[in-house]
């Protein structure tokens, strides 16, 4: 199968690269119910030697730069209690941590986690962490922009390969909030 965007050699529909996929991203592909099909979301096998987006535009398509959304994993604290939530933004933004997410997340404060935090609550790998396959009852806050392109490159739970999901999808997520201003101009 060709890839919607980019320049990919291997393209798969993500429910038969099941095994390319940690485990919570494959189970959350597995019982996807939204009305965007799980078919539509794709794997496409990447080299971790280009996961540098500078790097990985140039090899795989300039044009992925606009289309590409990072998913940071951030730690909301409001006396001794914690809240963990995943933010969604595109790639060329940045989190509004200390704004849109402390607001949304009724906190005092708020971070990003710790990348052991991060990757031992999601059971995903650094640099490949999605918002698909997160633990259950974490909120999920997804930048409007996310949600109004056709695809958009997210990580696949793993540094190696990426999923390229309808954005329409991201809004179906299980604690999915949309919120406008949540990526900010990069610093």
């Amino acid at each position: 199968m060709e890839a919607p965007i980019g320049h990919f050699e291997h393209a798969t529909p993500a429910p038969d690269a099941l095994g390319e996929l940690t485990r919570p991203v494959a189970d959350a592909v597995r019982r996807w119910s939204g009305s965007v099909p799980a078919e539509q979301f794709v794997y496409v096998d990447t080299d971790p030697e280009w996961a540098d987006t500078a790097t990985f535009v140039e090899h795989y398509g300039r044009e992925l730069l606009e289309q590409s959304a990072n998913c940071v994993v951030v730690a909301g604290k409001r006396g001794g209690e914690s809240t963990l939530a995943a933010c969604v933004v595109l790639s060329t933004t940045r989190v509004d941590v200390n704004g849109a997410v402390r607001r949304r997340l009724g906190a005092r404060r708020a971070s990003f986690a710790s990348m052991d935090m991060a990757t031992g609550e999601t059971g995903m790998e650094y640099g490949g962490i999605t918002p698909i396959g997160l633990p259950d009852g974490w909120p999920v806050l997804v930048d409007s922009a996310v949600v109004d392109l056709p695809y958009v490159l997210v990580g696949s739970g793993r540094r190696r390969g990426k999923l390229l999901v309808p954005g329409k999808a991201f809004a179906q997520l299980p604690g999915a909030v949309v919120l406008e201003g949540l990526g900010i101009g990069a610093a």
